[in-house]
């Protein structure tokens, strides 16, 4: 993902339209993350059904299995980390590296109809989780440890927009 030149932070992602896929986050209520998580889960199947689902379109980018499992992780991730800002106060979340992930974990090398699945209960999971989060929540806050700082709604939003933009990124489509 490309972060617009203008800027050095992440949080355009709340404030405009995403110059690559669109999606804009600012719109966006907690109420419709659960739909926006679940019509995204329900776009990967097909992806990771094509016969080129390892293919790297190029060195420096993901094939479409290795956005899909990444995807499938920040569903988890984020479930993690809501789930730390409605138990704690101002949890700080652990460090997380997509790209160590992803070689780690040898995203490309996994079952591509096992990742389906997994993302598919993932989504489920953390559309759940964001189904019941309490109205006098919604300003906790959390921090990753490059010290940005989210509330439950802020962190939503910026959470909703990678599988959204991902998604774009493989060419699937919801709907």
């Amino acid at each position: 993902m490309t972060i617009p030149p203008d800027t050095k932070d992440w949080t355009w992602v709340l404030e405009r339209p995403c110059a690559e896929c669109g999606f804009d986050a600012s719109v966006v209520d907690l109420a419709d993350i659960p739909g926006l998580v679940r019509a995204n889960a329900g776009a990967w199947p097909s992806v990771l059904a094509r016969p080129d689902v390892r293919v790297r379109p190029n060195d420096h980018t993901w094939s479409a299995l290795e956005y899909a499992a990444h995807v499938r992780d920040v569903f988890r991730l984020f479930e993690v980390r809501l789930a730390l800002m409605l138990a704690e106060n101002g949890p700080q979340f652990a460090n997380w590296n997509q790209d160590e992930t992803a070689g780690a974990e040898r995203y490309n090398e996994q079952d591509p109809m096992r990742v389906a699945d997994e993302l598919t209960d993932a989504a489920a999971s953390v559309a759940d989780a964001f189904t019941v989060v309490p109205g006098d929540a919604l300003e906790r806050t959390g921090r990753r440890g490059d010290g940005a700082v989210f509330t439950v709604t802020t962190l939503g939003r910026y959470f909703v927009h990678d599988p959204v933009h991902h998604l774009h990124d493989v060419g699937g489509a919801t709907g």
